[in-house]
C-alpha cells in the first residue's frame, strides 16, 4: 500500500513575535507609561553597542540563531522555523551563557525581576544554542542585563537551565503556536478555493474593466498605483475585487483597506459583503474606535476602572481562538459577543482577531501613525506580505503631516509642575530647567521663527522624560494622573519625532492661538516616512475621486519613479451635468464688501429657483456663510445652515432634511467641512451645488512655512501649500451632485479666479465643457439645461 502523501507547510516567525503572542499575560493598564520609548531611540542603540564592546574579545555579539521544528497534524507537516538574534554569547564559569540586553529609561529600583517576555526570549535563544552550537551540553545559562540610558547603571538577572527544561519549554511554545497556524492553513485553503471561481459581481461600466485590470496588474508586479476615479466609476468594488483575486492566488496574506471616515469604511464593508454573497469565503475585520466599542462610557483601561482589564491577556487568546474556529464571518456584534463570553476588552480583542483575518478595514492611523499603527504586522518584517487599498487618498497628505509633527507647549510644563510639586522635587527641577530654556527661546521669537536645531532643548527633554517615566510608574493614584500621563505621551511623541527629523522636517517656535509659546517639529514632506511604512506592503493602491494633480499626490504619498498613475473616465452622461463659472464674482479679501455679498446672494437665489429641488451652497468661512445667509432669508426655499461644532445628532438631522420629499432644501455649508465630502445624496435628494470661492486655506504662519519650504525645494510653494488643497475641497463639494447614472444636476463655481489657467488645469476632465456666465447668462443656461432634462 502506498504511503499517504503529506503536505508540508513552512512557517517562519521571530522569537519576539512568538513569545509575545503565546506567552503574554496580565492586565491592561494605561496608568503607567507603558513600553519604554527609548528602546527605539538612538541613545539606547548606542548604549547597547557600548555594553557589547565592553565585554571583551571573546564575547560574541549579535549572533543570528534559528531552529526548525516539525509537527505532524493529520495530512499536513508544519515546519516551524523560529529565528532571532542573541545580543551576546560568552563562556561563563559553569558553561555557555546567553545575554539579553535591555536599555531602558525607567529607574532600575523599579526593576525587581525580569520582564517575563524578556526572560522567555532569552530562553528561546538558549534552546537554539543547545541545538545548534552546544550539542553535548546538558546545561546553559542566561543573563538579562537592564541598563538605564541616562545613568548607565546596570542590573543583572542570571539563571541556569537544563537541556530538558528548555526543550520542554520550547516544544510547548511551538506546539501551541502551530495550533493557530493549522487553523489558518485549513481556512486559507477553503478561502482560496472559493475565490478561484469568483467573478466580478456586476456588469462592467465604461472604463471599469480597465480599472480592475490596472489594479490587478499593479498587485501582480508589486507596484504602487495612484487612481483618479470620479464618482460613479465603482472604485471600491473595482479595487477590492482584484485584491481578493490576488489574495486567492497567494500573492499576499492580507488586505488592508484604509479609510479616513467611518462612512467610507461602510462602503468597503459592503463591497466585501457582495463578494461573500457571490461565494467568496472571507474573514473581514473592521477596526472600531475604542470609544465606540468600549463597555464603559469613557475608556479607562486599567484593572481598577474596568473589570475586563484585570487578567485580560490571560484570557484573550482563548477568546480569539474560540471565535476564529467557530465563525466564518466576523462582525462588530460577534466580537462584542465573544469578548463578553470570555470577559476581555472588545477593542483589544478586535486587534488580535485582525491577525487571523483576510482583510482589515481601518483608519489610516492603524497603518501610518507612529503612535497607534498596528506594529504586530509591521515591525521586524523583512518580507512585504500585504496589499494596501487607500480610499479617499487625497486626505492622507495632510493627515500624514500631522501624524509626524509634534508640539511642546510651555504652559503644559507649568501645569505638570503644579500637579507634581509636592510629590517629586527632582522632577520639578527638570521641569524648571526645560521651562527656562523655553523662556529664553520665547524671548527670541516675535511671532514665528524657523530654528536651526533644538539639540540643547532635546537633551534636557530626554532627562525629563526619563524622570517622568519613573514618576508615572510610582504614582498611579495621584490626583491629575490623567493630565500628567497625557503630557508624558505628548513628550514621548515629541522626542520620537526629534529622532526621526531630517531634511523633510522643520523646527519652529511660535505662539498658539491662545498665546501659548510652543516649540514645534513640523513634517513638511511626508513622502519619506510614508515610503518607509509602505515597504511593509507588496503592493499599494491609492484612489480618490479628487486626486489631481496625480503627480503631486504620487510624490507626497511615497510614490516611486516606476509606479503607475491612471485616470478612470466617468461613466456618467455629459449631458446630465452642467458646470457654470460666474465671471463677475470674487471672494478675495479685498473684494469682500456688502455689494459683493449681495451679488453672491443674487446668483444663489437665481440658481436654486431655476428648478424646484434640493441644493447645497458651500462657503469659504462661517462668517461669509452667515452674512450671505441673512441676505437669502425668504428668498430661497427651505433655508438651513451648518453651525460650528454640530454634534452627530445635529449633523444627521441636517442631512435627513434632504430626504423629505414634501420640502425643498437649500443647505448652506462650509467648504471642506463635514458636509463637503463623504455624504451620498442620490437622485432628487440633491440636484445642484454652488461653490463660493476657490477653497484656498487661510493664510497663516503654518501655510507660509509650507510655501517657503516647497518654494525652496521645487518652486511650487503656492501650489503645494494652497492651490491643490483648495481645489480638492472644491471638487469634493461638487462631487456631491452626480452620484448615480440617473442623476442630473448643475454646479456653479462663484469666483472669477476659476477662469485662470492654473485653476482650470486642475479641473477634472468631466468639466471640460464648462460655461462662463454672468447672472443673466446663468439663468439662460439653467433654463435650457432643465428643460432638456424634462423633455
Amino acid at each position: 500500500m502506498k504511503a499517504m502523501k503529506t503536505e508540508t507547510v513552512k512557517i517562519r516567525i521571530s522569537v519576539r513575535n512568538i513569545v509575545e503572542f503565546i506567552l503574554r499575560s496580565g492586565d491592561i493598564d494605561n496608568r503607567s507609561a507603558g513600553t519604554d520609548p527609548a528602546e527605539a531611540m538612538q541613545a539606547g542603540t548606542r548604549l547597547h553597542r557600548k555594553i557589547q564592546k565592553s565585554m571583551g574579545p571573546e564575547y560574541l555579539a549579535e549572533v543570528p540563531l534559528s531552529i526548525l521544528t516539525e509537527y505532524e497534524r493529520g495530512d499536513v507537516t508544519f515546519g516551524l522555523t523560529v529565528e532571532g538574534r542573541a545580543d551576546g554569547i560568552f563562556a561563563g564559569e559553569n558553561g555557555t551563557v546567553i545575554d539579553e540586553i535591555k536599555c531602558v529609561m525607567r529607574d532600575l529600583d523599579h526593576v525587581e525581576k525580569p520582564v517575563p517576555e524578556h526572560r522567555f526570549q532569552v530562553m528561546c535563544y538558549a534552546r537554539m544554542v543547545l541545538a545548534n552550537r552546544e550539542p553535548d551540553a546538558e546545561n546553559i545559562g542566561i543573563r538579562l542585563i537592564y541598563c538605564n540610558i541616562e545613568t548607565e547603571e546596570k542590573k543583572y538577572f542570571e539563571e541556569s537551565f537544563s537541556r530538558k527544561e528548555l526543550e520542554d519549554f520550547f516544544d510547548m511554545l511551538c506546539s501551541e503556536y502551530v495550533k493557530w497556524e493549522e487553523n489558518r492553513h485549513r481556512w486559507v485553503k477553503k478561502r482560496d478555493e472559493s475565490i478561484k471561481s469568483l467573478e466580478f459581481p456586476f456588469e462592467y461600466r465604461e472604463g471599469q474593466k480597465k480599472l480592475v485590470t490596472d489594479v490587478y496588474r499593479s498587485i501582480l508586479r508589486g507596484k504602487r498605483l495612484f487612481i483618479e476615479a470620479p464618482t460613479g466609476v465603482g472604485k471600491t468594488i473595482s479595487t477590492v475585487f482584484p485584491a481578493v483575486k490576488g489574495l486567492g492566488e497567494g500573492l499576499a496574506e492580507k488586505i488592508f483597506y484604509n479609510t479616513s471616515k467611518t462612512t467610507v469604511g461602510g462602503v468597503a464593508k459592503e463591497a466585501f459583503k457582495i463578494l461573500a454573497g457571490n461565494g467568496a469565503k472571507l474573514k473581514v475585520v473592521t477596526v472600531t474606535a475604542k470609544e465606540k466599542i468600549c463597555i464603559l462610557d469613557k475608556p479607562e483601561c486599567n484593572p481598577k476602572a474596568c473589570p475586563r482589564a484585570k487578567g485580560h491577556y490571560d484570557r484573550v487568546n482563548d477568546a480569539v481562538f474560540d471565535m476564529i474556529v467557530n465563525e466564518e464571518s466576523i462582525s462588530r456584534e460577534l466580537i462584542t459577543e465573544y469578548a463578553e463570553k470570555h470577559n476581555v476588552c472588545p477593542f483589544e480583542m478586535c486587534l488580535d482577531v485582525s491577525l487571523w483575518a483576510d482583510a482589515i478595514i481601518c483608519d489610516y492611523n492603524y497603518v501610518f501613525d507612529p503612535n497607534v499603527r498596528l506594529k504586530r504586522f509591521f515591525v521586524n518584517e523583512s518580507t512585504p506580505r500585504f496589499f494596501l487599498l487607500a480610499d479617499e487618498a487625497h486626505n492622507l497628505v495632510e493627515r500624514a503631516r500631522n501624524m509626524y509633527s509634534a508640539d511642546l507647549c510651555k504652559p503644559d510644563l507649568l501645569m505638570v509642575k503644579r500637579l507634581v510639586k509636592d510629590l517629586d522635587r527632582g522632577l520639578v527641577r527638570l521641569l524648571d530647567a526645560v521651562n527656562r530654556k523655553m523662556l529664553a527661546m520665547s524671548r527670541e521669537c516675535e511671532k514665528c521663527k524657523v530654528l536651526t536645531d533644538i539639540d540643547e532643548l532635546a537633551f534636557s527633554l530626554l532627562h525629563l522624560l526619563t524622570r517622568l517615566d519613573k514618576f508615572m510608574r510610582g504614582n498611579r493614584e495621584m490626583q491629575g494622573h490623567e493630565e500628567v500621563l497625557r503630557f508624558y505621551f505628548d513628550l514621548r511623541h515629541f522626542m520620537n519625532m526629534f529622532e526621526l527629523a531630517d531634511e523633510n522636517f522643520r523646527f519652529v517656535s511660535d505662539y498658539a492661538e491662545d498665546g501659548a509659546f510652543r516649540v514645534r517639529i513640523m513634517c513638511m514632506d511626508p513622502s519619506a516616512v510614508l515610503n518607509e511604512c509602505l515597504e511593509s506592503f507588496k503592493a499599494a493602491v491609492f484612489f480618490s475621486a479628487t486626486l489631481l494633480p496625480v503627480s503631486y499626490y504620487r510624490e507626497q504619498l511615497g510614490g516611486r519613479a516606476d509606479d503607475y498613475a491612471v485616470y478612470a473616465p466617468s461613466p456618467f452622461l455629459p449631458e446630465n451635468r452642467l458646470v457654470l463659472i460666474g465671471r463677475d464674482v470674487s471672494t478675495k479679501y479685498t473684494r469682500r464688501t456688502d455689494a459683493e455679498y449681495s451679488r453672491i446672494a443674487d446668483y444663489i437665489e437665481a440658481f436654486v429657483n431655476a428648478k424646484a429641488g434640493n441644493y447645497l451652497v458651500f462657503f469659504p468661512s462661517y462668517k461669509m456663510l452667515e452674512t450671505v445667509g441673512e441676505k437669502l432669508l425668504n428668498r430661497v426655499p427651505g433655508l438651513i445652515m451648518q453651525t460650528p461644532g454640530m454634534n452627530e445628532e445635529e449633523r444627521e438631522a441636517f442631512i435627513a432634511g434632504f430626504s423629505d420629499e414634501t420640502v425643498n432644501r437649500t443647505g448652506l455649508c462650509v467648504l471642506g467641512g463635514i458636509f463637503g465630502e463623504g455624504i451620498d445624496l442620490k437622485e432628487d435628494r440633491l440636484i445642484g451645488a454652488v461653490i463660493v470661492g476657490t477653497g484656498l486655506p487661510q493664510v497663516c504662519d503654518e501655510r507660509e512655512l509650507y510655501k517657503d519650504f516647497f518654494d525652496e525645494r521645487n518652486g511650487n510653494g503656492f501650489e503645494y501649500s494652497y492651490l491643490y488643497a483648495g481645489m480638492n475641497k472644491v471638487e469634493q463639494a461638487a462631487g456631491r451632485v452626480i452620484r448615480t447614472m440617473s442623476d442630473r444636476g448643475a454646479i456653479l463655481l462663484l469666483d472669477e479666479r476659476f477662469l485662470q489657467s492654473q485653476y482650470q488645469r486642475l479641473f477634472p476632465r468631466e468639466w471640460a465643457d464648462h460655461r462662463t456666465v454672468d447672472l443673466a447668462g446663468m439663468q439662460a443656461e439653467l433654463k435650457k439645461f432643465w428643460e432638456n432634462g424634462d423633455a
